[in-house]
């Protein structure tokens, strides 16, 4: 008994050493490069938000789509300079709490969440904000994963431990089974973003082998699961074109409806199919347009009219026909206004912040925030050149925010989270080669999580 409590005592003591190790580090100056790339991406933003929400503009206040953006941005300033403050180690804690967090909200979503275009992706707070969990999620495995991959590096080899890679791969199927009520375009992007980490936080090229083939096998029975159970509750399917209002505005969108005779629904999956037809169809930039691809029309003319330079600012011809420019097709808004080298150069902010990620990552001692800070732009960066690749007709339609400047609270807080912790990692991880540094980080971390940065 005594022993026990001994035990107890020193274990309670060596947690509040580690606390105040933690207040002593003296954290290093913020990172110039990363709020350089923020605070370039919110000018573009704020321009641009304002130029392509022609559609939801009214007499009596012109400002107010770009004045609630605004809003949600200094919302997630707020969150940045809370996270660049807090050190790295705490989000180790907080990581499983904001996971079940993130899964819940998705349930309540699929279950109660708000009806739109075929599908429940987000659920209203207050008539205000609209909350979509499928951010939440993706930001959720990257730092649980972050955590699993720096807990499981082997020491004597630069590879993962079995029970660790398997670990990882629960985590990503359980979130992707999340995500792939929302769209697939989801689940490949948190499939890629966790690979990707995988890859760099030191698993064997055989092993991610495995994690790919165990991917694409599950994949493939989940849409073989999909379509006999969209068969079985539509056995007579027809399809028809069909106008939805994006609610809280007067905007229609074209989307595939299929009836049974005796009832309605939305099939996602009939959905699919139809855009990655239309996606591989070799004159599909010359398709009349139609209720079915005129987002996708409208994004290919605004870009074509933008040409090298652009139009400036304010002078889109496009936004009062394409729909959804505000979010899912800003990104054809800013090359019609910025032209093709304003549309390299917002490409370039987010190869930027990863190539800087990188940096910050190779100069880590430890592996945890080495994986914190590379996840974080992968996150960032992966959603932004799918949203890109989308809108210049290199992937098929699908919905993705632009990050930082589409138009979507969520998106904008979980970006602003994700460039917090690349904040904090960048001005409290230790830098190899700085002994007092080091020692004071070891200190501080858990003993799980002190294995050598696998960079």
């Amino acid at each position: 008994m005594e022993t026990t409590t001994n035990t107890a005592t020193n274990a309670a003591e060596a947690r509040a050493k580690a606390e105040q190790a933690l207040l002593e580090i003296q954290p290093r100056r913020t990172d110039k490069q990363i709020w350089g790339i923020y605070i370039a991406l919110c000018l573009i933003s704020v321009v641009e938000l304002y130029s392509a929400s022609s559609h939801e503009i009214t007499a009596s206040n012109v400002f107010a789509p770009v004045l609630r953006h605004v809003m949600f941005l200094i919302g997630g300033l707020a969150i940045m300079l809370f996270l660049q403050k807090t050190h790295y180690s705490k989000f180790l804690k907080w990581s499983y709490l904001f996971a079940i967090l993130s899964a819940v909200a998705m349930l309540y979503t699929l279950k109660y969440g708000d009806y739109i275009n075929g599908a429940r992706r987000s659920f209203s707070v207050g008539g205000f904000f609209a909350i979509q969990p499928a951010e939440m999620v993706k930001i959720s495995a990257v730092l649980v994963i972050a955590g699993i991959l720096s807990r499981s590096q082997m020491r004597k080899s630069a590879d993962v431990t079995t029970r660790g890679l398997i670990q990882v791969t629960l985590c990503v199927l359980m979130a992707s089974g999340l995500l792939f009520t929302q769209g697939l375009t989801n689940t490949l992007l948190l499939m890629a973003i966790s690979l990707s980490m995988m890859l760099i936080g030191g698993v064997s090229w055989k092993k991610m082998g495995i994690v790919l083939g165990v991917f694409i096998i599950l994949a493939g029975f989940g849409f073989g699961v999909k379509s006999v159970i969209e068969g079985f509750s539509n056995p007579e399917v027809t399809q028809v074109q069909k106008e939805l209002v994006v609610p809280g505005t007067n905007i229609t969108v074209g989307v595939d409806k299929v009836e049974d005779g005796k009832k309605n629904s939305i099939g996602r999956w009939s959905t699919w199919e139809n855009r990655v037809a239309r996606h591989f169809k070799s004159d599909k930039y010359n398709d009349p347009i139609s209720d079915m691809n005129q987002q996708e029309q409208y994004s290919y003319i605004a870009q074509a009219h933008g040409g090298i330079f652009g139009v400036m600012p304010g002078n889109s011809r496009e936004t009062a026909r394409l729909p959804l420019a505000f979010s899912d097709y800003i990104y054809a808004i800013v090359i019609e206004e910025m032209g093709l080298l304003g549309g390299m150069f917002v490409l370039v902010m987010y190869l930027w912040l990863l190539a800087r990620a990188g940096r910050i990552a190779n100069r880590c001692q430890t592996a945890y925030p080495a994986l914190l800070v590379i996840g974080m732009a992968v996150f960032i960066a992966f959603q932004a050149m799918a949203h890109m690749a989308i809108v210049t007709g290199v992937f098929p339609v699908s919905g993705q925010p632009l990050p930082l400047i589409s138009k979507g609270g969520t998106s904008i807080l979980i970006t602003s989270m994700a460039l917090g912790i690349m904040l904090s990692v960048s001005r409290f991880a230790a830098r190899k080669g700085k002994k007092s540094e080091i020692r004071d980080e070891l200190s501080a971390l858990p003993d799980e999580v002190k294995a050598a940065n696998p960079t």
